[in-house]
This record gives C-alpha cells, sequence and structure tokens, in this order.
C-alpha cells in the first residue's frame, strides 16, 4: 500500500470515532490487572500532554516535577508536549487514538474521556485498582515519593472523575467560576454591592450604566467624539462572560431545571431555558451583555474600565485587575479601580451553586504493563505537595489533596494575601479562598459519551440569541422553535431532534457511521481507478 492509501486507511480508522461521539451510552470498562514489580533496568519513555497558556512559571513546575521523577525512576525518561488549550488536546489525543500513538499521561477533562473511551474497550486505563494497590497504590509502600493516600484525596474531587462508577482519571487542579467587580464603578452608579450577587442585580447595574447613555466631549487634540456617560469612553460592556456554556449549565442548576440525565438523556431543550435565554437577550440588545466569542476577553475590559462585571474563572485571577500581573492592555489604557471578586450570580442567595471544574490527569493503555504502573506513578507524582502547591500558586487553582491544602506551607500561602502584586496578588488569592470557602457549593455535570457536545450547545444557545438581538432579529416563540432544532441537529443531539430513519429502526448514530463509511469508500475507490486510468496511460 503506497503513502497516500495509508494516509486514506488513517482517514477512514479516525472518522469511524466521529459518528461514536454523538452516542450516549458507556463501554464495558475492563481493570488494568497490576503487575506485582516493573524491570528497574528496563528503559521507559514516557510522554506526557499538558496544556500551558503562556505560563512559564506552570512550564517550569511541569518541568522541575520532570526531572526530579527521573531522579528517583532512573529508568524512565519523560517527555513533555505542551498545548495552548484542551481542546487541540482532545483532538490530537482522537486522531492519535486510531493509529495507537496516544500519550502516556494526559492533562484533560473527564467529558474528553468519555469520548476517548470510545476509541475502543483499554484505551484509557482505569484507575480504581491502581489506587487500591498496597505497593504502587495511593500512599503504597513502594513508592519512592511521598504522595498523598486515598484518604488524602478530596472526596468532591475525586467524583468529578468517575464514568459510570468507574474512576477514570485523577483530579490535578481545581477552580471555579468568579464574578470579578470594578466596585468603584458600581458606587459611582448610585449601588452598594450586596454580599451575595444576583442575577437581577448584575442586569439592573449594567442596564443603568447602558441607561446614562453617550455625551459629546472634545478630546486633547481639539476633535469632538461620543463617550459613555458612565465611564467617559467609547466602549462601554457592563457585564461580560468568558465561558458562556457555564453561563447557561449554572443558570440551569440553580433553577432545578433540566440538562442531562446521567446516562446522557438530553433535557437541555426546555422551557425554563428559553425563559433564562428570554432574561439574557434584551441586555444583549442594549449591549449591557456580551461574550468573550463576540466581544474578546473580559480581563482587557475590565482593566480598561469598560467593563463592571466580568465573569471568567478562579483559573484567570492573575489577569484581573488594576495591578494584574498579566494584565494585557498598555498601561496608559489601565484604569485604577477597586476589584471585588465575587461567586457568579445567583437565584437563590440562601443556596449559592456554582460549577466546579479543572483539569485531571488520565492514564492511556500500553502493551507493556510496566509502563503502565511507571505512567501511573508519574500521575501520582503531580499530585506531591511541591507540584500541587507550586502550581497552583501560579493562578487561582485549589490543590485537589488535603495533605496540601492543610500543610504549613500553602496555609502560609494564603495569610500573605495582598503582600505583593506577584505571588501573593490580592485578586488571586481572594479568588483561590473563594474556591476553597464553596467546594461543598459546587457541581460537576455529568459525564458521558456526548456531554462534551452537549456542553458545547449550551454555550452556543446563549452566543446564539446575544447575536441574534445584536443584529435586530425578531426572538420569539418561533426563533427559539428553530434555535432548539438547529442547535439539536449541529451537536448532534438527537436524542431531541429526532431522525426519520431512527424512527423506522435505524439509530441516527448508525445513519452517520454508514454515511461515514460510504463517502470514504468512495473516495478510497475513486482513487484507486483514477491512480489505475494514469498508470494504464503512462504505460502507453
Amino acid at each position: 500500500m503506497n503513502l497516500r492509501l495509508r494516509i486514506l486507511a488513517l482517514l477512514l480508522a479516525a472518522a469511524l470515532l466521529i459518528p461514536l461521539a454523538a452516542c450516549h451510552g458507556a463501554r464495558e470498562i475492563t481493570a488494568f490487572s497490576v503487575p506485582d514489580s516493573f524491570d528497574a533496568e528496563k528503559q521507559y519513555e514516557l510522554t506526557f500532554w499538558a496544556k500551558n497558556d503562556t505560563n512559564l512559571t506552570q512550564t517550569r513546575i511541569y518541568e522541575k516535577a520532570i526531572t526530579d521523577f527521573e531522579a528517583l525512576y532512573p529508568n524512565v525518561k519523560v517527555h513533555l508536549k505542551l498545548y495552548t488549550d484542551y481542546g487541540r488536546i482532545y483532538n490530537d489525543v482522537i486522531t492519535n487514538i486510531a493509529t495507537n500513538t496516544t500519550p502516556n499521561v494526559c492533562i484533560t477533562y473527564p467529558d474528553h474521556i468519555a469520548t476517548y473511551m470510545t476509541g475502543g474497550n483499554n484505551t484509557v486505563v482505569p484507575l480504581d485498582g491502581l489506587m487500591a494497590d498496597a505497593k504502587y497504590g495511593l500512599g503504597g509502600s513502594e513508592l519512592r515519593f511521598d504522595g498523598p493516600t486515598a484518604s488524602e484525596m478530596i472526596p468532591k474531587f475525586m467524583e468529578e472523575c468517575q464514568i459510570d462508577g468507574v474512576t477514570m482519571a485523577l483530579p490535578f487542579m481545581r477552580s471555579t467560576e468568579a464574578c470579578y467587580v470594578n466596585k468603584t464603578m458600581v458606587e459611582a452608579l448610585g449601588f452598594t454591592l450586596p454580599e451575595v450577587l444576583t442575577w437581577d442585580f448584575v442586569f439592573e447595574v449594567s442596564a443603568a450604566a447602558m441607561a446614562l447613555g453617550k455625551t459629546t466631549v472634545t478630546d486633547s487634540k481639539g476633535k469632538e467624539k461620543e463617550v459613555y456617560v458612565a465611564n467617559g469612553q467609547s466602549t462601554l460592556i457592563p457585564f461580560i462572560y468568558k465561558s458562556t456554556d457555564n453561563m447557561m449549565i449554572q443558570m440551569l442548576r440553580q433553577k432545578a431545571a433540566g440538562y442531562s440525565t446521567d446516562d446522557g438523556e438530553i433535557l437541555i431543550f426546555n422551557d425554563t431555558t428559553k425563559e433564562l435565554l428570554q432574561m439574557i437577550a434584551p441586555h444583549a440588545g442594549s449591549g449591557a451583555f456580551s461574550t468573550f466569542k463576540i466581544s474578546s476577553y473580559p480581563a482587557n475590559f475590565l482593566n480598561a474600565g469598560q467593563c463592571i462585571f466580568a465573569v471568567d474563572s478562579t483559573a484567570g485571577a492573575t489577569w484581573m485587575g488594576s495591578d494584574a500581573p498579566l494584565c494585557d492592555i498598555a498601561e496608559d489604557k489601565l484604569v485604577r479601580f477597586e476589584t471585588k471578586v465575587m461567586p457568579i450570580p445567583q437565584f437563590d442567595v440562601e443556596n449559592p451553586t456554582m460549577i466546579s471544574q479543572g483539569p485531571s490527569v488520565c492514564v492511556f493503555n500500553k502493551e507493556d504493563p510496566g509502563e503502565v504502573l511507571l505512567s501511573w506513578l508519574f500521575t501520582q507524582f503531580l499530585l506531591t505537595n511541591e507540584v500541587q502547591i507550586a502550581y497552583a500558586s501560579t493562578e487561582g487553582y485549589v490543590p485537589v489533596t488535603s495533605k496540601a491544602q492543610d500543610s504549613a506551607e500553602y496555609r502560609d500561602y494564603l495569610s500573605r494575601e495582598g503582600e505583593d502584586n506577584d505571588l501573593y496578588y490580592s485578586v488571586k488569592l481572594q479568588a483561590t479562598k473563594l474556591m476553597l470557602a464553596n467546594t461543598e457549593n459546587s457541581f460537576v455535570t455529568p459525564v458521558f459519551n456526548g456531554s462534551t457536545s452537549l456542553r458545547n450547545a449550551a454555550g452556543y444557545l446563549v452566543e446564539s440569541v446575544t447575536k441574534s438581538m445584536r443584529r435586530k432579529e425578531t426572538v420569539d416563540d418561533a426563533y427559539f422553535e428553530k434555535l432548539y432544532r438547529d442547535v439539536a441537529a449541529l451537536y448532534r443531539l438527537e436524542d431531541y431532534a429526532g431522525n426519520t430513519a431512527e424512527e423506522e429502526g435505524l439509530p441516527a448514530v448508525s445513519i452517520g457511521l454508514l454515511a461515514t463509511l460510504g463517502t470514504l469508500w468512495v473516495i478510497m475507490g475513486t482513487y484507486v481507478t483514477v491512480s489505475y486510468v494514469k498508470k494504464r496511460k503512462n504505460l502507453r
């Protein structure tokens, strides 16, 4: 088989994974048999894929962890590959499953792991047996480092790594979302921040800022221009949300409304979802509300005095505020204001609810059980206090073990809020403490094969309504009926969209699989035919 045919074959293999992403059922999970030992003389090479968003401190932490691990296990070499976002890791893993070239250890999300598992029964290693192993499990007797025991893992975070009751990953870091508030502007508008933000309050203040309208001023060069009265600038977006999928998911959870069941039944296309979108719509239309995908990073607008409420991850705290160490805007654009870090807006202030998020670590199966065992040991090494505390200190993350959280070193770190605008940056420490204080108020969405698509659909609903209002389109019942069907079809959420073939007894995903196979075989057949014709011509 020549190179082009090999490529086509690989494309066919990869394409087989696409229709599977629409299935909600989970594959049977086969337990990993933990070897009694590994060959300390045999040389192993492990690949570790991780995400880094231009934070060189985090890169150095990864590199030091690798160096320290290799010193403990001299027969192991760990190769680090960094990505700019988790989506790229996800795409590369999916591609590499088809060629059996997955990494050994990967920073990822349980939603993604659920899809990885469709690539084969043993693609991802279930960890329950490894965790419980007396020699190599959590706190095991043969470990060459001081890792956490099973009882020192935060239960709430461990629950997030289970798929169908099986532990498929270990948590690495955890965060939630926070509302970063320009308190100075809120008070200038005549409002006082409540103890707990509500959606009504945030939209009311945002609307009040826009209601002041614009005025004409003369700049230093004698040129007239229109500016918003609220901030004296030509740009004002009072409320910006970074992750609209989280926005919709959390709103639904706060309302105790449907999103999905644990086994993948799609519930998001309901009346409460429509009511929430109708609440957002007028503020999107007036310009009081926007999103990251439409306008750009909330931090840039917040720091320039062009935004009052910026919702982003606590892991992004070092970008937020007048003294943010990672501020992305020019010095002359920076506005001085008091930053208040608060939980996301609520519907019920007595029962705050917010999402728990953050990367986890999974181990991929390989033919050599010793290679898998060493991959597991490296995964555990990432949970040692030195790695956990160092990494958590770079952003508003919290460590995932009580061993790290309760350590004297970490408690000292938390106590030094505001000592400088770098390691002890006050906004970052406030964001960290927000997550620590609300761990039990946090939740995660159900994980199943297709949950990533549902999450994307949740955000798309908010983005679509926001764009439609900005375009002055009519947003009525007919609009929502069409939106629901379009989104269900776009993200292959056939549970809602329905399908004629499905009604006739053939599942929609089978139709997708057959269509994909048919198309690819036609392409391959065409290629072979064309090659044959060219070869015949060359022989003449």
